[in-house]
């Protein structure tokens, strides 16, 4: 069996809304879990992130969706029409730009919760596949 990740927890002040938006933004299911005190984002057939809520410091994470170019521009269109700022680098200013520097789109942002979100079509961490 191939290794592959299941799912993982997201800190949130706000839970519902935080998962909400995200999967908004998708264009994927959400809803309470079916276990636990969770809200999950049913990301694809394997995996789910289930996001908790918390009063106590979390550390910001970073969590990036590599995604086919139609998915790309439909979740774009979502990031402009929600108004939230993205950018092309990492820890750059908002800047509303692609970055193209590694054979595919990609876009970053954050969200007042402080976890930063990156979508790309084409990865840069590890060779393509065969």
């Amino acid at each position: 069996m191939s290794i592959e990740l299941d799912h993982s927890i997201v800190s949130a002040r706000h839970r519902d809304e935080s998962a909400r938006q995200l999967a908004r933004l998708l264009g994927v299911p959400s809803g309470p879990a079916a276990g636990g005190p969770f809200y999950a984002v049913y990301v694809n057939g394997g995996l789910t992130l289930d996001f908790i809520e918390t009063d106590e410091d979390f550390p910001v994470q970073h969590f990036c969706f590599r995604v086919g170019e139609a998915e790309f521009d439909q979740i774009l269109a979502r990031l402009q029409a929600s108004g939230i700022d993205y950018r092309s680098s990492v820890r750059g200013p908002v800047d509303r730009q692609i970055n193209t520097d590694y054979g595919g789109r990609m876009v970053y942002w954050n969200v007042p919760e402080g976890h930063q979100w990156e979508m790309l079509t084409v990865s840069y961490a590890r060779p393509p596949r065969l």
